[in-house]
């Protein structure tokens, strides 16, 4: 999570207090770098909050080709789903070192049912985790590869002393967001830097400018 004075709270992250909450219903678990937590399609209800670490969601089809969903850090979760006892929607992988909290389906269950505060708020994350997944769907079926970039690159920054700030997204991971090639993204990449828009840094990029909505 972000401890900077001035970052504001990210809506789909649990706050301290939440996380505090349902730690006492679960059990920490260190997961490798590349390793699969979650599979799509299988049954079994867990809720994962990722404590350290980065996480990312994906859909895949037989040939194996992807589509990656979101690239999650500290304080957010995956597996609320299943809730339903439906399959996983989504596979998860570690894309590092990974520190996640293990809440079974009936505790997150029982956790919900005995506190009804804690219970709107996780609605409430879940309505804008599904208002984020709907912007995605629809900027990919309206905008052009440049637009959809430019909007992730947008939507993922933070304001960091007046300058925008995207951490540790890397090209591949762009690309499996927006639906294109990682040489797209690296010639959009060049295109950006070249016209003072973007500085790129090893762990973040740096938004100078806005982007316009179409290059």
């Amino acid at each position: 999570m972000n401890d900077t004075p001035d970052a504001k709270p990210d809506p789909l992250q649990l706050t301290p207090d939440e996380l505090k909450a349902i730690s006492a219903h679960g059990k920490a678990r260190v997961f490798g770098a590349k390793t699969v937590v979650v599979t799509e399609g299988d049954r079994g209800g867990a809720l994962y909050v990722i404590l350290e670490g980065r996480c990312k969601a994906y859909v895949s089809d037989e040939e194996g080709r992807e589509a990656v969903l979101s690239i999650m850090g500290p304080g957010e979760y995956f597996g609320e789903i299943t809730l339903d006892d439906g399959p996983r929607s989504a596979s998860v992988i570690t894309l590092e070192p990974a520190k996640l909290l293990i809440v079974p389906q009936a505790e997150f269950r029982a956790l919900l049912a005995a506190n009804p505060d804690f219970a709107l708020h996780f609605i409430d994350k879940l309505i804008r985790r599904v208002r984020s997944l709907t912007k995605a769907v629809g900027n990919l079926a309206l905008l052009d590869v440049y637009g959809r970039v430019a909007r992730l690159l947008l939507d993922s920054a933070r304001d960091e002393g007046g300058v925008q700030v995207v951490e540790r997204l890397r090209q591949t991971d762009i690309a499996g967001r927006v639906g294109c090639s990682r040489e797209m993204v690296s010639r959009i990449f060049k295109d950006l830097v070249k016209g003072g828009y973007i500085a790129l840094e090893e762990e973040r990029i740096l938004i100078l400018r806005k982007p316009p909505a179409r290059w």
